[in-house]
């Protein structure tokens, strides 16, 4: 009887081991959750990367959909994602603005002046305290706050096609469908 529960206990925690590790395979990595998920922004005011530009804070999230994007110059995958921003940058009815997290000034005007500017507006969040109270595990993460300056969305890691065709495209456009119109106004038809 001994020896009999000396090859069954290593059979059965492998067996608990192998239902362990089907159960991570099917979960997707950039589903990170998000205790903001529908609460408003933290509140945050950042200076401005650019001098004359003003700086970017929690009351400058409101009025239309954003999507507000944590980025680096030190950042390779900001790199390959930034082309995807360009893009979502020219599509009307789209705002954008970014976080500059843990870089120096300098380098990441070096950085946008190299690949282009997708951004209204700038913060640059030096000390990562912003990022911090986003529940930021790293860079880049992209949020979708809506007109009420709520967190809608958390995309974790760069955004590919794909991701922007089939996730950011479609909510951004249900949420400004949600946004009622100014008192008068007629939606058209």
């Amino acid at each position: 009887m001994g020896r009999k529960v000396f090859f069954l206990v290593p059979a059965a925690l492998f067996a608990v081991l192998l239902v362990a590790f089907a159960i991570g395979l099917k979960h997707d990595p950039h589903l990170l959750p998000s205790a903001l998920i529908d609460r408003p922004v933290p509140h945050f005011s950042l200076p401005g990367l650019y001098k004359p530009a003003g700086g970017l804070s929690r009351d400058d999230l409101g009025g239309q959909v954003t999507l507000v994007n944590f980025f680096a110059s030190w950042c390779a995958p900001c790199r390959e994602e930034h082309d995807k921003l360009m893009v979502l940058a020219q599509r009307p009815g789209i705002r954008l603005d970014g976080i500059a997290y843990k870089d120096k000034p300098e380098d990441s005007r070096a950085f946008l002046d190299l690949l282009g500017d997708p951004y209204g507006r700038v913060g640059v969040d030096r000390s990562g305290r912003t990022a911090i109270d986003f529940g930021v595990y790293g860079v880049p993460e992209t949020y979708i706050v809506d007109a009420s300056g709520r967190i809608r969305y958390r995309h974790v890691g760069p955004l590919t096609a794909e991701d922007v065709k089939e996730k950011i495209l479609p909510l951004i456009e249900r949420l400004a469908e949600a946004v009622p119109a100014p008192s008068g106004a007629r939606k058209p038809d």
